[in-house]
């Protein structure tokens, strides 16, 4: 991944030399087992531990010549440990080594992309608990409907990311797995027990069975994860996206000093992080089609899946990494504007109670086809003449004999759509607002 969206906590965990490491800790695991069952003489195992290394330029020079990365590595390493590495690789395939040593990857970034994760969602409730009765508009196609709170549109992001958060943990799991059973996967030259306890060694679980692969669909679950955690970063930038636009500007993205928005206009503020966001989903789902691809492989192992893996894999959670902080620190600083929520609501003169009288009609004995038909014929003359709704009810013959004034005038209560945002908040909240 490019720098521009390189976290260095994240980027560290996919250099060349990081995969180099985890395969070395695979390596490495597999001796100590293998020495506990006496496959391994002390003294050799001492000397690999002491001098097992590597150097990426020497492996990059060997693969020229070799054509195989595993083997080129393998040399690299036995130049640094001398002839004690015979005992290295005892039983193994290559892919018992990169498959773990991905898993080894994938968990220690699913460790910072938690981290994120949680971040996000202390934003995501700070907001929602800030504005719990902040009135404005709730929209429908676009269109206004019927007031809500701007804490509630947040708090409806705040369950997602709990649902996030579980799913992240699952797939965290799910590709936390080891690997080391040989060629096509029979264990025919190394033992189980081996797997088992190498695996325990390096906080795996082990593969129930395998192939010369780890199975595959663990890791479109993961990828995909990262897809619709991104497609719920999307959405809440997405909605920033259309809140400040210039004739709605309810919300904000912050401008620093010193921050210009255009080449050509001075005058512009563009919501260009939430549009970052929304690019960077489109990079995840892209990228969980295609782990779902690499699922099908030929018989016990081919190697289709490696070369999207060798992209994908760094890729998905470099950007996912990014798009945590990125999408914490715009929430962490939006510019909400309250009056200017309520100076939109307002824009439509009443019509967004609209339901309410109808209800109101209907309560009252009218039939509701005959209490639709009035209620938007009235509705339609708003629209028309921008008039005001509760002058035109008020005056419409047909309504009089059913609402009084006063019955009709308590209709247009804003808090009658939000007395209810408390106990939303209790099922998304149980544990109350964060101190």
């Amino acid at each position: 991944m490019i720098e521009r969206y390189t976290r260095p906590e994240m980027g560290a965990l996919w250099t060349q030399d990081a995969k180099y490491q985890a395969w070395l800790d695979v390596e490495l695991a597999a001796c100590r087992t293998l020495a506990v069952q006496g496959q391994i003489p002390a003294d050799a195992l001492a000397e690999i531990e002491a001098k097992a290394a590597f150097d990426s330029a020497r492996i990059a020079e060997i693969e020229r010549e070799v054509k195989h990365d595993v083997i080129a590595f393998l040399t690299s390493v036995a130049e640094h440990v001398g002839p004690s590495s015979r005992f290295i690789h005892l039983g193994l395939t290559s892919s018992d080594v990169v498959d773990t040593g991905f898993a080894l990857q994938l968990k220690r970034s699913g460790a910072l992309l938690l981290e994120g994760m949680d971040r996000l969602y202390q934003a995501l409730v700070h907001l929602a608990w800030k504005h719990k009765d902040t009135v404005m508009i709730g929209r429908s196609h676009g269109i206004h409907a019927e007031p809500i709170t701007f804490g509630l549109k947040v708090a409806v992001w705040c369950a997602e990311a709990q649902r996030n958060r579980q799913r992240l943990i699952s797939a965290i799991d799910a590709v936390s797995v080891g690997m080391l059973s040989g060629a096509v996967g029979t264990f025919a030259n190394i033992d189980p027990g081996v797997e088992e306890a190498v695996c325990a060694d390096l906080g795996l679980a082990p593969e129930l069975a395998s192939t010369q692969v780890i199975s595959r669909d663990r890791h479109a679950e993961f990828f995909g994860t990262l897809a619709v955690i991104a497609g719920s970063i999307e959405k809440i930038a997405v909605e920033i996206r259309h809140l400040q636009r210039t004739e709605v500007l309810e919300a904000e993205e912050p401008f620093s000093a010193g921050q210009k928005g255009s080449s050509a206009m001075p005058h512009k503020r563009n919501p260009i992080l939430s549009e970052n966001l929304t690019g960077l989903a489109r990079l995840l789902r892209g990228y969980a089609g295609m782990a779902l691809e690499d699922i099908a492989l030929w018989h016990e192992r081919d190697i289709s899946h490696s070369s999207v893996e060798r992209v994908i894999g760094p890729d998905a959670c470099i950007i996912m990494d990014f798009m945590f902080h990125r999408a914490s620190g715009l929430l962490e600083r939006l510019v909400v504007y309250p009056q200017r929520m309520l100076d939109n609501l307002h824009k439509m003169h009443g019509l967004i109670f609209s339901q309410r009288v109808l209800l109101a009609l209907t309560g009252k004995g009218m039939l509701r086809e005959d209490a639709y038909r009035v209620v938007q014929r009235n509705a339609m003359q708003v629209w028309e003449a921008n008039a005001d709704f509760k002058s035109l009810l008020a005056e419409d013959p047909q309504i009089q004999p059913y609402l009084s004034a006063p019955e009709l005038a308590a209709l247009f209560d804003l808090g009658y759509h939000t007395r209810n945002v408390d106990a939303i908040f209790a099922r998304v909240f149980p544990e109350g607002q964060p101190q």
